[in-house]
């Protein structure tokens, strides 16, 4: 960046006189230039004898006469310098000098006439007020005054509350200017410092204020009659409209939140100054840069490089388009706001410089110094030294910390290792696509190398679908009222979409947690679209997702990475979309998510997402946090735990219903729930006979209870459970009561039954035995072999027949 000297201030009037004020010691207190850029005023305050004065200074030469206005202290002192817009002349404008004592100087130049005074008017109504801070708001002065108390209060709390804060229509016109009736906005407030956008007025607490009143912003909407209250620490607390004067008492205003703000730390506040978007930029004390929006939010921007700032060092804020302008210590700085990212940085050799109006000039800034007034451009310059876009920084930047995650050096690696290095080609090659393809269009560029131009189409349609991202966002910035909404829910549908296929990491998750609480509906629906949820023709639900996006759903971070500023999970944030706009479709989402980690992960992993907290858990964790529960959450509840099938989780929701006697449906799972397991369906079957011994409720559903007795328990196990389960009675049993909800042996009777009929284990093992058709089973043949006959003789012969069966010795016991 190269300053180019545009004026040696020889062009203006009394130049002579404006460089050696400027090169005096003693700095000027204020500059500012008129909007049209052809004059520029100094309010200087100097030590005795030289007198404290306003001057005004005219470009190129212009005659007529000058504007100068000085006083002796302690005479009241000018606190304002502001340029009002004339309604009656095009491009016209006016000069308001406010005083302390409520005297305003409207004055006017007029090309060679010079500077006329054109009216003097009161702007305070009270002798006694005084103005401390005046801004303009469209046709309106807006002021804080202090109102001191008729005797001499002792009572420091009280005196600290004798501010307040007004406004006053001021209409230029034909006949003259004429002031309007004046409004009080604020009474018995702390001192205020008003800053002015175009829509809003920021109240900043003064350096002397109590430290109970600067912990907090105001921010004042004048077509709404509202008040924002605001801490950077927290962000937006409270919104109030003030219909009536009665209720634009500051503490009146601060009565709900007082328990709030008494816990927060007092603003860090150096510098303040109101961005050309209408935003607040604060400096603190330590460097850090950053914006309050009109709505209360904050966000930070840039820090400051160096040591702290002191109460007396000056930095210089000004916005150009989208970028911030700072000067501190002789070092100027330059950063986008919209990305925090240094855009420039560069060491002035100016002692002391001041900011000037750039009239249809956003790319371009004005310096004034002691020497002169200095320009300089950041606009793109030509191809060969134009400056790398933001998109392929980022390229950079990703890289780095990819890098760095999987490195095994201590060495810290930076982007400009990156660059030189020649390690690593994937970013130095996507870079040049990036910088071919995002160029194209405005100039024409150098051809690709052959292998970065087939890489360049294989990624194209990412390139189309980030361009029309970015051409989207520009619809949304720029679109009326009307279509934002319409751009919105594209804008995030693409959003979510381009987060599910990139790494689920802590900051992609925290944006998604912002997108899904900022537009709740729109990122609803494009999870369906991203998911490709739908029922079919049975009703039932059905996702055609990839198994990539399946797992950034499942994904759940460390629990350190969770839990910090309410960021969940993206399961999390799905299940809670289906409770808001679709808890029918919650089970079966459920169900479709067990369906995929039975498939991808074995049961029990400590890779997937069953190995740390089952999904119906955390379906359930997302239904216990809503603020209001019914009859419906119950059954929501029941449903989410019935469809993980886990025998704990069937159990629990078994007992739920018993709790809540629903005996139909308790029937009805147990039916259906113990087919699932043998061990499931006989802890189904002990719950259901211990109720069974306690109340007559499931007397009704006993032809469908007693199927499901499992085949291993005996008529003992039965009794012996139904006998721990009987109601402990105060009176002496009576063998035949009156009262009809007694167990009876009658009701347990086709049960054992039943159970006595069936043939045992014991039995059915040893079934095929007791079956044969024959006991003790046959002698198997006998072989004979023929002996010699020496050998026969020898052997004696027994008295009677050996038989080979009973029917034999039935045969001889019958002769």
């Amino acid at each position: 960046m190269k300053l180019r000297q545009v004026s040696d201030l020889s062009d203006f009037s009394r130049g002579h006189w404006l460089r050696e004020l400027l090169c005096r010691g003693e700095k000027p207190s204020h500059v500012q230039s008129s909007p049209d850029g052809q004059h520029v005023l100094l309010l200087q305050k100097s030590r005795p004898p030289a007198l404290p004065r306003v001057v005004a200074f005219q470009r190129h030469s212009i005659a007529g006469a000058d504007l100068e206005r000085s006083w002796q202290p302690p005479q009241s002192a000018p606190v304002g310098l502001l340029f009002l817009q004339s309604p009656v002349v095009p491009d016209s404008w006016v000069l308001a000098v406010v005083w302390e004592h409520g005297r305003t100087e409207v004055w006017h130049f007029v090309v060679a006439v010079g500077w006329q005074l054109l009216q003097t008017l009161e702007l305070c109504q009270g002798a006694r007020a005084r103005v401390v801070s005046v801004c303009s708001q469209g046709a309106s002065l807006v002021w804080c005054e202090e109102r001191p108390p008729l005797g001499a209060h002792s009572d420091v709390s009280k005196c600290a509350f004798r501010f307040c804060v007004c406004a006053r229509a001021l209409e230029l016109g034909e006949q003259g200017v004429r002031l309007g009736t004046a409004r009080i906005v604020l009474h018995n407030s702390p001192e205020y410092q008003v800053l002015a956008s175009p829509q809003h007025v920021f109240l900043v607490p003064a350096a002397a204020g109590l430290a109970t009143t600067s912990k907090f912003l105001l921010i004042w909407h004048p077509e709404k009659a509202e008040f924002t209250i605001t801490a950077p620490s927290a962000g937006f607390i409270h919104s109030k409209v003030l219909r009536s004067s009665s209720e634009s008492d500051f503490k009146k205003l601060l009565l709900g939140s007082v328990g709030l703000l008494s816990g927060f730390a007092p603003l860090d506040i150096h510098t303040s100054t109101v961005s050309n978007s209408g935003g607040l930029l604060l400096v603190s004390t330590k460097g850090s840069v950053s914006v309050v929006e009109p709505d209360g939010t904050q966000r930070h921007i840039f820090d400051l490089e160096g040591s702290p700032l002191a109460h007396g060092s000056p930095v210089q804020l000004k916005t150009f388009g989208s970028i911030l302008a700072c000067v501190l210590a002789g070092v100027l700085y330059l950063v986008d706001q919209n990305s925090g990212r240094l855009v420039e940085k560069e060491v002035l050799s100016m002692k002391e410089v001041h900011f000037l109006e750039c009239r249809g000039e956003e790319d371009s800034i004005q310096l004034l110094s002691q020497s002169g007034i200095y320009s300089f451009s950041f606009s793109k310059p030509e191809d060969n030294s134009r400056p790398e876009p933001c998109l392929v920084e980022m390229v950079f930047e990703e890289a780095c910390r990819y890098y760095q995650r999987r490195s095994l050096s201590s060495s810290k690696l930076t982007v400009e290792k990156l660059k030189k290095g020649g390690t690593f080609q994937a970013p130095v090659v996507l870079a040049a696509i990036l910088q071919h393809s995002l160029h194209q269009k405005q100039k024409p560029a150098r051809s690709l190398q052959d292998s970065y131009a087939k890489l360049l189409s294989t990624v194209s349609l990412e390139l189309q679908s980030y361009m029309s991202l970015e051409l989207l966002k520009t619809c949304v910035v720029c679109a009326p009222e009307s279509e934002v909404e319409r751009y919105c829910k594209e804008l995030v549908e693409q959003e979510v979409s381009r987060i599910l296929q990139s790494d689920m990491d802590k900051d992609n998750l925290a944006y998604l947690n912002s997108v899904f609480a900022s537009f709740p509906k729109a990122a609803w629906k494009a999870t369906r679209s991203c998911l490709q949820l739908q029922q079919n023709g049975d009703g039932l639900l059905v996702a055609r997702a990839t198994p990539e996006v399946w797992k950034k759903v499942l994904c759940q971070p460390q629990l350190e990475e969770v839990g910090q500023n309410g960021m969940v999970p993206l399961f999390e944030l799905i299940c809670a979309s289906f409770l808001r706009f679709k808890p029918k479709w919650l089970p079966s989402f459920v169900e479709l998510t067990q369906q995929y980690v039975s498939s991808s992960w074995s049961y029990g992993s400590k890779e997937g997402p069953e190995g740390r907290v089952p999904l119906y858990k955390r379906a359930l964790g997302v239904l216990a946090r809503k603020n209001k529960h019914g009859e419906a959450d119950e059954e929501m509840e029941l449903e989410l735990l019935l469809c993980s099938k886990r025998p704990k989780a069937v159990l629990q929701a078994l007992h739920l219903l018993i709790h809540l006697k629903r005996w139909q449906r308790v029937v009805e799972v147990a039916e259906k729930f113990s087919k699932l397991s043998p061990l499931l369906n006989k802890e189904i079957f002990i719950t259901l006979l211990a109720e069974f011994a306690q109340h007559r409720e499931l007397d009704p559903y006993l032809d469908r209870l007693w199927p499901l007795c499992p085949a291993e328990l005996t008529a003992s196990d039965i009794l012996t459970t139904v006998l721990q389960h009987l109601p402990h009675s105060q009176e002496e049993p009576v063998p035949f009561s009156s009262e009809g909800n007694q167990l009876t042996v009658g009701l347990l009777k086709p049960l054992l039954q039943r159970v006595v009929q069936r043939p045992s284990v014991q039995d059915e093992m040893y079934s095929d035995a007791l079956q044969s058709s024959t006991f003790p089973p046959p002698t198997p043949p006998r072989e004979h072999k023929i002996p010699s006959k020496a050998a026969a003789d020898d052997v004696p012969q027994p008295s009677m027949a050996r038989t080979s069966s009973p029917s034999a010795l039935l045969q001889d016991d019958s002769v």
